[in-house]
């Protein structure tokens, strides 16, 4: 019997999206004569069954554009917010499942889509997930697609800034995407040759922040970069933060209370670099800048490599996990061993510690 899957984006929109749609729906159509449809706005368009068919025309052209075909959303099948009120839709969800008669839904998305995903294998649906977000902190695989894009367009952002920063004498502040990891801001600092660059996970300290950039003055240069990923904390935040983080009991608590903390910080960390440095000061938030436009050729590479595997194991009826890249491979990692989950940047890294060999200051 012919295979039937679904196909949804969820959570925030990348560039590879419609890249891995393809790779997905072009392998599964053509090589092992499937059949594919779309679900429309994430979890959303799944528990109203609104839906669209993916055949090769919907599949052509696509490999290069931003965004999502299918459209996204972030709503969650177990709080959904339906006729002003949040309800638990999983239900209706595993009802159109049956209804749509699929094999397998899969589902593109970060670490939201993931523990979305599993909630949905535990009632009994089978659901492969593919690794998608700029941030690249999904746990079990080396990278994610969206992630090398944005990684370009941050790094483009401060090759540009530092003209002005150098002809008006400034501190110019740029706030990269990152809540909770600081690989973007990372890269994007070392390939920019930021002076400063503070990300989650190294708690700064702004005085040792605004030494560094007084130092550099003295030395003749009364201008400076600083990266900063949005999710970057002072030692006084985290400080902040410990009782919010000891409440936390599941899903987006600590989330919640972490954007309290982020709204402002930025500008509020340019504020304080003025007055204790006498250099002015200005901030560029990058936002969603770094996630639009056409896929790097990485991006595309990786999302088409990661959308056929994902056909490879729907055909194997290996259900219940994530294709993950590892090396020049893809592998299955089950959804259980993903969880909750995040990759970080570990203090040791080789970015950081080369980062550290050419001067670069972390506020630590």
């Amino acid at each position: 019997m012919t295979q039937q899957i679904g196909i949804l984006t969820s959570g925030g929109d990348s560039p590879g999206l419609n890249a891995a749609i393809r790779g997905v729906g072009k392998a599964a159509l053509g090589h092992y004569q499937m059949h594919v449809i779309g679900f429309r706005d994430g979890f959303r368009g799944l528990m109203e069954n609104r839906t669209m068919p993916l055949d090769g025309g919907q599949l052509s052209g696509i490999l290069t554009v931003g965004g999502t075909i299918l459209g996204t959303s972030r709503d969650k099948p177990h709080k959904m917010p339906v006729g002003g009120k949040i309800l638990d839709m999983t239900d209706a969800i595993v009802g159109n499942y049956h209804d749509n008669r699929l094999d397998c839904l899969v589902c593109l998305g970060g670490g939201g889509t993931l523990k979305n995903a599993l909630r949905l294998k535990k009632k009994g649906l089978n659901v492969i997930t593919l690794p998608k977000t700029i941030d690249n902190d999904v746990w079990g695989t080396d990278i994610t697609f969206g992630f090398d894009t944005a990684l370009g367009i941050a790094t483009e952002a401060i090759d540009r800034l530092h003209s002005t920063a150098h002809s008006h004498h400034r501190i110019i502040v740029v706030e990269i995407m990152g809540h909770r990891a600081g690989w973007l801001a990372l890269g994007a600092g070392i390939a920019g040759g930021a002076d400063v660059i503070l990300i989650p996970e190294i708690p700064y300290d702004v005085n040792i922040v605004a030494e560094a950039i007084r130092e550099r003055a003295r030395g003749g240069k009364p201008f400076s970069i600083v990266a900063v990923a949005e999710g970057a904390l002072s030692v006084q935040d985290v400080a902040a933060l410990a009782p919010a983080k000891r409440k936390k009991k599941e899903d987006d608590t600590e989330a919640d209370a972490a954007e309290i903390v982020y709204a402002g910080r930025t500008l509020k960390l340019a504020e304080r670099l003025e007055k204790l440095t006498g250099l002015e000061a200005r901030v560029t938030i990058l936002g969603h800048l770094q996630r639009g436009g056409t896929p790097s050729a990485a991006d595309r590479i990786l999302a088409t490599r990661l959308g056929t595997a994902c056909a490879d194991f729907i055909a194997k009826k290996k259900y219940g996990v994530m294709v993950a890249a590892r090396g020049e491979d893809t592998v299955p990692v089950k959804l259980e061993d993903v969880g909750s989950k995040v990759k970080t940047v570990p203090p040791d890294h080789s970015w950081i510690l080369s980062a550290r060999r050419v001067g670069t200051n972390f506020g630590d």
